[in-house]
């Protein structure tokens, strides 16, 4: 028994009766209020439920069915949620037919560059602004970051420019200053399958964007998804950045054949972010353009005003211009996929 489907009609007392009576059993209820009908996700050992139980529960006032959910994933799965999820964040909606995008450098680096970026990203079109104030780097020795300056200046650039941020969070004990500047947490490939750190974004209340491992199958970043979820925040965004592959011709293989599987496995918006996946400025806008065409509900684009001399990623950021030149270019595209842009 995962899954208890209310009738059409059910009161709010009917369906306090049947949280209580699941929290009596040791499990917690997740309530999802649909059009049409009010589901009632069990979240905990539903083994432990025995087909008597089960039977009572389907007897309840209110209750038109119980099901059971094959899947591992319960509340990311689109059994769970028929309907698409849609997240709304300062106006923006994240999975609804307007394709938002998300543009920035990988870095920020001074308070100067980051506001001339934004500036630039909001006239071509972009939605967002995107930063990372503390660096995951391959090498210690890299530039890892501002820091809490680095938000600072993040914010600042929201408060000028009204775009909301998205900035990654490492770290469990940077959660506070994170909560603060952000207002999407991004957790990075790395850090996909850091469970400890999926607990505490899952008990807090921003939008969560999760990408997708390095090396991470569907099931196991759907599962990622359903730790944060498990917590009591829905409001998860996926993201594609390609994965490891035994092809070195671009930094990582973009799987744009994720977006129509979990189109159908789950209710969460997906985007695409071409910059990391590629890893080359010259397939950055192709790759970008395909994941328009596969039915991504956002981009998450690398900009940079002077990318030979970025401190990260600058190989693979756009210049403002071939940013907004991209912009134009995925219009047509959008539109016919019955999206906008």
């Amino acid at each position: 028994m995962d899954i208890i489907v209310l009738k059409p009609g059910a009161t709010e007392e009917e369906l306090k009766r049947i949280v209580k009576k699941l929290e009596h059993r040791g499990l917690k209820a997740n309530i999802s209020k649909g059009t049409e009908r009010t589901i009632v996700g069990v979240i905990g050992d539903t083994s432990k439920i025995t087909e008597e139980e089960e039977n009572a529960i389907r007897l309840m006032p209110g209750v038109e069915d119980v099901m059971r959910i094959l899947k591992p994933y319960k509340l990311a799965s689109r059994d769970f949620k028929s309907e698409d999820t849609t997240i709304d964040v300062m106006g923006q909606t994240i999975g609804g037919k307007k394709i938002q995008v998300i543009a920035g450098p990988c870095a920020v680096e001074n308070k100067t560059m980051l506001m001339g970026i934004a500036e630039k990203v909001k006239d071509a079109g972009a939605t967002f602004i995107r930063g990372g104030a503390f660096k995951p780097r391959t090498s210690p020795y890299s530039f890892q970051g501002l820091g809490e300056e680095g938000l600072k200046y993040l914010a600042d650039v929201r408060e000028k420019t009204g775009l909301p941020v998205v900035t990654e969070l490492m770290d469990p004990r940077d959660i506070e200053v994170i909560l603060k500047y952000a207002d999407i947490i991004q957790i990075g490939a790395r850090n996909m399958q850091n469970f400890r750190l999926l607990l505490e974004v899952g008990a807090c209340n921003k939008p969560i964007l999760l990408k997708r491992g390095l090396s991470a199958t569907i099931k196991e970043w759907l599962m990622a998804a359903e730790y944060i979820m498990s917590k009591g925040n829905q409001n998860v965004i996926l993201c594609e950045r390609g994965i490891r592959t035994f092809e070195t011709a671009t930094r990582n293989t973009l799987d744009l054949s994720a977006v129509p599987v979990l189109k159908q496995l789950t209710h969460l918006p997906v985007i695409v972010d071409p910059s990391h996946a590629v890893g080359k400025l010259a397939y950055v806008a192709p790759m970008a353009k395909a994941a328009v065409a596969a039915g991504a509900d956002g981009l998450l684009i690398e900009v940079h005003t002077n990318p030979e001399e970025a401190l990260s990623d600058g190989e693979q950021s756009l210049k403002p211009d071939e940013f907004k030149k991209l912009m134009k270019e995925l219009k047509p595209i959008a539109a016919a996929v019955g999206r906008e842009i």
